[in-house]
């Protein structure tokens, strides 16, 4: 396990607190720009991770249909997260306190890792991998509108304009995509990025309640509970299921989910849902260079130009520019206060 996937299980600023902006007029202390790094870090793991996870779908999704295939990946994340949260916390994991934290950590859990990891697996049922994670993706402006609506984050010109970008990134890789697919399909993806979206959101409220590293692990057991009923079908194709996809399935399990998970709750829970979300415009670009080093599918030239621009598009929106204190000397940029207050 990574070192920012470990802080997001144990790191002290995760627990639940109160009390005034830590923001001062003259910008943020050093510890504050060291959080800024580590939430950096931990969410470009994030994308490596969730990259690497259309793949791995692509590539059991033959041998697990797509409910049994998100019960396993989820139930090993379940029993990852639960050890992790165990032993760095040296006591067992409790569920959140209070009925509305309880009620948000189930919803998320049931929408984004339930209800989303099904539909993409179905999804990519219909359509190759590539396709999937482009539709997939305009879910980082359905994030940015609905944090700035409904979580006071604003719509700033460069969040905008890079997500606008990171879109026309994503377009240009579809040109190069063979289209091969379905309505069901195209639609399970549109689905898919709602409740993603949805997801983001709802984290984003629970995460001032409740720690990262709990939020995720409860939300993997209540996911996993949701999807129960597909146990016998899971153990049917089990006994006919290759090795090779029993693994895929524990992989994204253990990677892109518990770790995965974790590391994107360490860096929202530090960081504006919107901006963080348009972030993910690299992993349809990522995704690319993974299914080009293990499936050995050679990515177009639309792909090397798209997901340049995908990475410009991100870069754009986590520009923030440098305020200036009222003497005129320059102060670094800051997260919003609404965030570093954590109410």
């Amino acid at each position: 396990m990574t070192g920012d996937s470990q802080a997001s299980l144990s790191s002290p600023s995760d627990r639940p607190h109160t009390g005034e902006p830590r923001v001062s007029p003259s910008g943020p202390p050093a510890s504050g720009r060291a959080e800024a790094v580590k939430a950096a870090a931990a969410v470009s793991v994030t994308v490596v991770l969730w990259a690497s996870a259309f793949v791995a779908i692509r590539a059991v999704g033959h041998d697990l249909s797509p409910a049994p295939l998100a019960l396993l990946r989820l139930a090993v994340a379940s029993l990852v997260l639960t050890v992790l949260v165990t032993v760095s916390r040296r006591r067992l994991p409790r569920v959140p306190r209070g009925r509305v934290p309880l009620l948000l950590t189930a919803a998320y859990g049931v929408l984004w890792l339930a209800g989303y990891t099904v539909a993409l697996n179905g999804a990519e049922q219909h359509l190759d991998a590539g396709t999937a994670a482009l539709l997939v993706n305009i879910s980082p402006l359905l994030v940015a509108f609905a944090a700035g609506a409904l979580l006071g984050e604003g719509l700033p010109r460069p969040l905008l304009l890079g997500a606008l970008v990171g879109l026309g990134g994503v377009a240009v890789i579809g040109l190069g995509s063979d289209g091969r697919g379905d309505r069901v399909g195209v639609l399970l993806c549109l689905l898919a990025a709602v409740l993603y979206a949805a997801g983001v959101v709802i984290q984003k409220v629970t995460l001032r309640r409740v720690d990262g590293a709990t939020v995720t692990w409860f939300g993997c057991l209540v996911a996993t509970a949701a999807l129960l009923p597909f146990t016998p079908a899971l153990l049917a194709e089990l006994g006919s299921a290759p090795p090779e996809a029993v693994l895929g399935a524990v992989y994204l399990g253990a990677f892109p989910t518990a770790i995965g998970f974790s590391t994107w709750a360490y860096a929202l829970r530090r960081t504006d849902a919107g901006r963080l979300a348009a972030t993910t415009y690299a992993v349809p670009a990522v995704s690319v260079l993974l299914s080009w080093a293990v499936l050995r599918e050679v990515p177009t030239v639309y792909g090397f130009v798209g997901g340049g621009v995908c990475l410009v598009g991100v870069a754009i929106a986590r520009y923030r520019p440098r305020r200036r204190d009222p003497a005129g000397t320059p102060a670094p940029a800051t997260e919003s206060a609404h965030v570093d207050s954590r109410a």
